[in-house]
């Protein structure tokens, strides 16, 4: 439950499903995680590349006090071997959250295969895609689970 503007309580509801949200589907780290790329929209507008993005949502993250590793190294397990084929997670936050940041046109559900096999090759649990290429940036988010 939560306390809206006028002091009344009031549940979060699952757009989708019309329930409301479980404990479980809540997570702090990631609602922080959406405000700060929200501001960085907000600031920024779409049409910008992933780059900026990047580091304007550091500097968000950073301000609130999450540990934030950038550019990731993602090696690839093949039969025993661990092979260097260039995979990068963009961020990974608190060591427990991998986000992608895309800035594309509309989400796919390639890049929800992306980041899966990427949140199951590094043992990661929870990863967001943030899309900025939208005109209201919470369109452009995308929470996945493993």
């Amino acid at each position: 439950m939560e306390t809206n503007h006028r002091g009344t309580e009031t549940q979060r509801i699952n757009r989708v499903t019309k329930r409301p949200l479980s404990p479980i589907a809540r997570d702090p780290l990631t609602e922080r995680v959406i405000g700060a790329a929200i501001e960085v929209h907000r600031e920024l507008g779409p049409g910008l590349l992933e780059s900026a993005y990047e580091e304007c949502l550091v500097i968000e993250l950073a301000d609130v006090g999450l540990a934030i590793k950038r550019q990731v190294e993602l090696p690839l397990r093949y039969k025993g071997r661990d092979l260097d084929v260039g995979y990068r997670l963009d961020l990974v936050v608190d060591g427990r959250l991998i986000i992608e940041l895309k800035c594309v046109e509309r989400l796919l559900p390639i890049h929800d295969a992306q980041l899966l096999t990427y949140l199951r090759l590094s043992g990661i649990r929870t990863g967001l895609l943030l899309n900025f290429h939208t005109p209201v940036m919470f369109r452009g988010v995308k929470r996945l689970v493993l």
